[in-house]
């Protein structure tokens, strides 16, 4: 299903209890979707009804969610949708744009008089939009990893494999720091970028692809170091992690916010009620 084809997804109106459903476009393994799963569980966990919904499979099974396909919404729901144009005849009682993207959707090409909020996921993002409306700041739910360094002398690389990430250069890095083995965690979301610019540097076999790991623990605990390398981030949450947990982090800071559970529940509930 192509992002054009999406908003024809969101069903029209029924009449229903109130409820919270998040949509999105991308619900494949990432630090979108990681976000969207905590808050979906978050909410749920105190006291709201939401569910999740996307294109893809891999959210499905770790909180609250089905396809995007069942999203039936109506004028109680409140709507929180990422990265997805939703047809102007949906009417809901709130209409929250959530922002996780920079470049792949810029704001100024969005219609924002529809959307009764905006949430931000770091001052950063914020300003790069340079949108002329109030928005709020909520990073997202950040969850310590229970990590000892493993002392192994293998390095990690984690984060979707794509050009903005330069996982290339990470594997560089990673090499003149003196790492003998360096572990590739993460979706492959760009095989052109993949084919030209990692392929070359996995002849010599001291790099290992393991895909993505849906247990950090599992994948933190197999790494004495993570290297990242991207070119931009609008929240950084493999940087957020390693900081919380005590992992070394081998990479330019983004200087995100890491909030308590408490205070991102609160400000989610000052835009929700």
């Amino acid at each position: 299903m192509s992002v054009d084809d999406l908003p024809a997804a969101i069903a029209a109106p029924t009449l229903a209890s109130p409820k919270i459903k998040i949509v999105s476009s991308w619900t494949n393994p990432g630090g979108g979707t990681v976000a969207h799963i905590n808050l979906t569980n978050l909410l749920n966990d105190n006291g709201y009804d939401c569910t999740f919904y996307g294109p893809h499979d891999w959210h499905l099974d770790k909180c609250k969610a089905d396809k995007i396909d069942k999203c039936m919404v109506g004028p109680t729901d409140i709507l929180i949708s990422h990265f997805i144009q939703v047809p102007d005849e949906v009417q809901v009682k709130k209409h929250i744009l959530y922002c996780h993207e920079k470049d792949i959707w810029p704001l100024k090409t969005v219609s924002l008089a529809r959307y009764d909020s905006i949430v931000f996921v770091s001052n950063s993002q914020k300003d790069w939009q340079g949108i002329d409306r109030q928005s709020t700041i909520i990073p997202p739910l950040v969850k310590k990893v229970d990590w000892t360094n493993p002392d192994n002398g293998v390095a990690g690389v984690i984060g979707s494999i794509d050009k903005n990430k330069q996982t290339h250069k990470s594997i560089e890095r990673a090499r003149l720091a003196g790492y003998k083995k360096i572990m590739l965690f993460g979706q492959l979301n760009d095989t052109r970028y993949f084919d030209a610019e990692v392929r070359p540097l996995l002849g010599s076999g001291d790099v290992v692809l393991a895909d993505h790991e849906d247990d950090p623990e599992a994948m933190y605990g197999q790494v004495s170091e993570v290297f990242h390398s991207s070119l931009s981030e609008t929240y950084g949450l493999v940087e957020a992690e390693c900081r919380l947990s005590g992992i070394p982090f081998n990479g330019e800071s983004n200087g995100q916010e890491i909030l308590e559970q408490e205070e991102i529940l609160e400000r989610w509930k000052n835009i929700l009620n």
